[in-house]
């Protein structure tokens, strides 16, 4: 083996590692001003929503601020999981398939919570923990997208193979979005389409998606970083493999 052929195997996990810490740098301040977003917003939020109380629903109507944020939340998840799902198909960089595997996590967290929050609300508003309604239909089903989405990427192996699939089904489940949006304007159904809410109440519940956004963000972020270092350990393994 000649010095030059040497040399550059010793300095390629060097190479790895620096290109790795240079990558993080961007995101993990990105990460900081949202970690202070969410440090400010959500006491803002609690403070506020001790303030008045539905008649009809008492306490149990504040429910409704979990599961409109993460109901949100769980949409824009999978835009975004679908989005750079297109990215990575477009550019076949794996940079944006980890992008949609953090996204994915998350999104599937707050769809979780969505069907359960919006148990507990429906069983006070309507005596029923669950009611075959378009909006909960088509919520279910993107709950189900996402643990389709997950699970087949869990039975790949091969990192471009399982972003390639992972980005069609995306893609496709994505349609399912609009559906749940639209449910209640397109089909007479139970669930609201937009509940009626007092001046004080309507901006707890601005900031209280506005604090879960910045929180969940945070966490796809760092979920993302993760992801990148697992992916630098691995191609370090193999640099230094003898």
């Amino acid at each position: 083996m000649n010095d030059s052929t040497s040399s550059g195997q010793l300095n390629h996990p060097a190479r790895v590692l620096d290109e790795g810490v240079r990558s993080l740098h961007r995101p993990l301040g990105a990460a900081k001003t949202l970690f202070l977003a969410s440090v400010i917003v959500f006491p803002i939020a609690a403070v506020i929503g001790l303030a008045p109380t539905e008649a009809t629903m008492g306490h149990s109507q504040r429910v409704l601020y979990v599961h409109v944020s993460v109901a949100w939340l769980a949409l824009v998840g999978f835009i975004v999981v679908a989005a750079t799902g297109l990215l990575y198909l477009l550019r076949r960089d794996l940079w944006w398939d980890r992008w949609a595997q953090a996204a994915a996590e998350l999104g599937w967290l707050c769809a979780c919570l969505t069907l359960t929050t919006g148990s507990l609300w429906a069983h006070s508003a309507w005596g029923t923990w669950w009611t075959w309604d378009p909006r909960l239909i088509t919520s279910f089903i993107l709950w189900a997208l996402y643990g389709g989405y997950l699970v087949s990427r869990r039975n790949l192996d091969d990192a471009h193979c399982r972003a390639r699939v992972a980005a069609v089904l995306a893609i496709v489940g994505v349609l399912d979005v609009p559906l749940v949006i639209m449910a209640t304007r397109w089909f007479r159904a139970i669930h609201p389409v937009s509940p009626t809410m007092e001046p004080s109440m309507r901006l707890v519940l601005l900031l209280t998606v506005a604090g879960f956004t910045a929180f969940t963000t945070l966490l796809v972020v760092c979920r993302r970083n993760q992801l990148h270092l697992e992916n630098l350990l691995g191609e370090l393994e193999r640099a230094t493999d003898p």
